[in-house]
C-alpha cells in the first residue's frame, strides 16, 4: 500500500493561490507549487537549506531583472 504524501501550505501563502508546499518523508523533502500540484522537486535536507540561504543572501535577485 502507497503512503499519500501529506502537504504543508507555507504560512506566507496567500488566498489566490501562489502557494508552496512541502512535504518531508523518508529523508526526501518534496515541493510544490499549489497552481501546478503535478511538478514536484525531491531534494534532501543541505541542498535545500543551501538554496534557502542564498535566496536570503540574495543571490539570485538578478533572475528576477
Amino acid at each position: 500500500m502507497i503512503t499519500p504524501i501529506t502537504w504543508q501550505k507555507s504560512s506566507f501563502s496567500h488566498e489566490e493561490g501562489e502557494c508552496v508546499e512541502l512535504s518531508a518523508a523518508d529523508s526526501a523533502i518534496r515541493l510544490r507549487e499549489s497552481d501546478d500540484p503535478v511538478a514536484v522537486i525531491t531534494t534532501t535536507h543541505r541542498p535545500l537549506c543551501t538554496l534557502i540561504r542564498g535566496i536570503k543572501a540574495g543571490e539570485f535577485d538578478h533572475l528576477g531583472t
